[in-house]
């Protein structure tokens, strides 16, 4: 996934904006999962995830604080969700598997 700052205001460096353009997000993932990625920021006003042909794999992502955004941008450039969501299909199933062990009293 890749990440840039939008230029909203010409008088600012383009590192200082709350909104944050993010594209090649994989095409299935939900505004869930975009709060859970980009929340451990910073307070998030709003998220846009694109959903046409033209939009799909990218959203716009508005930072309360535009110190936030940058810290954002600055953790998560070159990040992969795909990569989380796979750690977390992992972490959900081992919790599955202890819930099933001590429904049948399995160690």
């Amino acid at each position: 996934m890749s990440i840039s700052l939008r230029k909203a205001n010409t008088r600012l460096p383009p590192e200082v904006n709350r909104v944050l353009y993010v594209r090649n997000l994989p095409f299935n993932i939900t505004s869930e999962e975009m709060y859970d990625i980009f929340g451990k920021y910073g307070a998030i006003r709003q998220i846009r995830v694109g959903t046409n042909k033209d939009t799909r794999g990218t959203a716009f992502v508005v930072y309360e604080d535009i110190y936030d955004a940058k810290t954002a941008v600055d953790h998560l450039s070159g990040f992969n969700p795909t990569k989380m969501n796979k750690k977390f299909d992992h972490k959900k199933k081992e919790e599955e598997i202890t819930k099933l062990k001590s429904n049948h009293e399995l160690e």
